[in-house]
């Protein structure tokens, strides 16, 4: 892919390893010959996160910030109106799934002509580790999701997702979920403006010292699930 790569990292408290995670991104995108530009979004940390990263100081990076932790997807819009790329992707600052396997996506897109990769743990040729709880977590919410939405997508949450410019343009200032199901929202909006959707495997190593999902989060989460139901069925929100 010979053009512009846009990545958007949003962060909230990675202090402790975002100096590190983020020169590692850099190093491996310059690896594969990208030209690329790495879009840091500090989402309102209380730590020490927005100093560290900015002591990564490349070409390749910019690094923005805001003072009220509004969540992932209000971080991935802003992010956003920062890019310059003629594609964007989206990349977890905990890089469970390394940067490398970004080069799966763009061949995918490019064999496909795919307006939307994204990352599937369902994909038959994914390499997944990850506690059979959150698995059989995953495949109840997918079954939710089928039932509301027929999306055809086997895995919605997997956070690493590549789209055309044109697309992201598009679908992402639609967006009104900002924290657990964002990445739900963005691919019934592609959906509905029939932007064209490919799964692509992918290998996930989960870091087992995070907080994982408690019951406020799945609250939330089917909370905001059956809010764009609402919006997209009965408000008709999304014109």
């Amino acid at each position: 892919m010979g053009s512009k790569l846009s990545i958007i990292m949003p962060c909230y408290n990675e202090g402790d390893w975002i100096y590190r995670n983020l020169h590692e991104a850099v190093k491996s995108f310059k690896e594969l010959n990208l030209n690329f530009e790495i879009i840091v979004v500090d989402d309102g940390s209380t730590d020490s996160t927005y100093s560290e990263a900015k002591k990564v100081n490349t070409m390749y990076t910019k690094i923005v910030r805001y003072d009220q932790n509004k969540g992932k997807g209000h971080a991935l819009k802003h992010g956003l109106s920062f890019a310059t790329g003629d594609y964007i992707t989206f990349l977890d600052a905990d890089l469970d799934i390394h940067p490398r396997q970004i080069m799966t996506l763009i061949r995918y897109m490019e064999e496909f002509g795919s307006d939307i990769v994204i990352a599937s743990k369902r994909h038959p040729d994914s390499k997944v580790i990850y506690p059979l709880k959150r698995k059989i977590l995953s495949s109840a919410y997918h079954l939710f999701v089928d039932l509301l939405f027929g999306l055809d997508v086997k895995d919605t949450q997997t956070g690493l997702k590549l789209l055309k410019k044109e697309c992201a343009s598009v679908v992402l200032p639609k967006v009104l979920v900002k924290r657990y199901a964002f990445d739900l929202e963005l691919l019934v909006l592609c959906r509905k403006y029939n932007f064209r959707i490919k799964e692509a495997p992918v290998e996930i190593k989960y870091n087992f010292s995070g907080s994982g999902i408690n019951l406020t989060a799945l609250k939330n989460i089917f909370q905001d699930t059956l809010a764009i139901a609402y919006r997209l069925y009965i408000l008709r929100y999304y014109g």
